[in-house]
């Protein structure tokens, strides 16, 4: 394959070989090669369609550019960093491969429409896989939210004592951050599946191309309206890294309470010993650096959001040789994500609960304040005066070292003579859950029905 350059022939002097090295993206933009492929035959059949190249010339570039196709992916093909990229590197080979014809592809476009459609070609294609690691993981925390529908333990606001909640109900909070999360790229898809090509170099091309057609082939909605833009804009993938960084975010925020729970401060889980890691020095250190490692990597997401943001603030119209650093930050986003997603699928259904300690830890807290005060209410009493009365009842208790359902009936009524003897139903966890029995809330069989809407949503989506 030549290594001489496509565009050469207004030079009278080669390219610094530092130079060439420093400004070749040839590197990472090679894993665009399925697409930039893909956008090719497109190109060729609508140039074929519309008389610009004959039915033969078409014929032969589709065939050349599968047989280069299935080059590269049997590991035969030999990149070259003097022709820059991967559109330059394909289309010399494919020169090289069919002669002449291979000359004419270029006919009406640019790199700069075609790297634009090829970004959101790959990107279209990661989109619906992330989806599918979203729609796993989901899956997964159903599952074990049914198996823990009853299981108890405290929730926390502040991460102090709050509520008595099932771990069901807890794993369905999660499936719900999960569930706007693959929304949020299902959006984001719409919005990317616009074609560049055909936008040329920035104005559009004289040749009388047929844009609509090169869409329906590559599957977008519809070509750009505006070829400055169409060339320039790299909103969809700002857009897609903030999906994803919201994504890491959600991940990072479960992996900090899987952390705490398997600590030995809490136990209430046991994390499988195939996501944990031990320690040089301390034989008796079972780690959680799997979800401590997704934690990181949720930082490492947030950067390259704000590496793009920075990359186009000050980008005049149109296109600009800076757009080339749009690929690696995207890249590695796509790659920290998807490994995440496929971690925290596997992990989730290796958790065991410890209801003992779950249970022992939501009687401590005065958990069920909250349903004496509804008690009292329910007696006719204003909350805020219940309110103050639950507030001395916690009083004695923090003085007593136990809980509320460890005074005596004599004890709490000194408080209010509106306590009777059922009471004690309310102070108990199981009736303290069973009671927020509302869509939304925490009882068992409100999580048994929530479940069953979540799946119907999967299946329906």
């Amino acid at each position: 394959m030549s290594d001489k350059k496509l565009w050469s022939g207004r030079f009278n002097e080669p390219t610094d070989a530092f130079v060439e090295a420093f400004t070749a993206s040839v590197e990472f933009d090679q894993r665009l090669y399925r697409y930039d492929i893909q956008g090719s035959i497109a190109h060729a059949t609508m140039l074929a369609r519309q008389g610009i190249l004959s039915d033969a010339e078409r014929d032969a570039i589709v065939s050349g550019l599968e047989r280069i196709r299935e080059r590269i992916e049997a590991g035969g093909f030999d990149w070259s960093v003097a022709l820059e990229d991967v559109h330059m590197n394909v289309e010399s080979a494919l020169t090289d491969l069919i002669g002449d014809a291979g000359k004419k592809l270029h006919t009406g476009r640019s790199r700069n429409d075609q790297v634009a459609t090829d970004i959101r070609l790959w990107l279209r294609d990661e989109i619906d896989l992330l989806r599918d690691g979203l729609r796993q993981v989901q899956q997964a925390l159903l599952e074990t939210a049914e198996r823990e529908a009853d299981t108890i333990l405290p929730g926390f606001t502040h991460l102090q004592t709050a509520q008595p909640i099932t771990f069901g109900h807890h794993m369905m909070a999660w499936f719900e951050m999960l569930e706007r999360d693959r929304e949020r790229l299902a959006d984001c898809r719409r919005r990317l599946n616009v074609m560049p090509l055909g936008a040329a170099a920035l104005a559009g091309t004289t040749y009388p191309i047929d844009r609509h057609y090169t869409a329906e082939l590559l599957g977008f909605d519809r070509p750009a309206e505006n070829s400055l833009d169409a060339v320039s804009d790299r909103d969809f993938a700002i857009e897609f890294s903030a999906a994803a960084a919201l994504v890491m975010m959600h991940l990072s925020r479960m992996s900090e309470e899987l952390i705490i729970w398997s600590s030995a401060q809490f136990g209430f889980i046991e994390l499988s010993d195939s996501f944990c890691t031990g320690s040089s020095i301390m034989p008796q250190k079972k780690n959680p650096d799997v979800p401590e490692l997704i934690r990181g990597k949720s930082g490492r997401v947030f950067g390259h959001l704000f590496s793009l943001l920075t990359l186009m603030k000050g980008q005049p119209l149109a296109y600009n040789k800076d757009n080339q650093e749009d690929k690696e930050p995207l890249f590695d986003t796509v790659d920290n994500l998807k490994g995440s997603l496929k971690i925290f699928a596997a992990m989730i259904p290796a958790i065991r609960c410890r209801p003992q300690a779950m249970r022992e830890a939501a009687m401590k807290g005065f958990a069920t304040a909250t349903d004496l005060a509804d008690y009292l209410v329910r007696k006719g009493i204003p909350f805020r005066d219940a309110h103050e009365i639950v507030g001395r009842a916690v009083a004695l208790g923090v003085e007593r070292g136990c809980d509320l359902s460890d005074l005596s009936l004599e004890e709490l009524r000194a408080f209010s003579p509106a306590i009777d003897e059922d009471v004690f139903r309310v102070l108990t966890l199981e009736g303290s859950v069973a009671a927020r029995d509302h869509i939304g809330g925490t009882a068992p069989k409100q999580v048994r029905a929530a479940i069953e809407r979540a799946r119907r949503r999967l299946a329906d989506d």
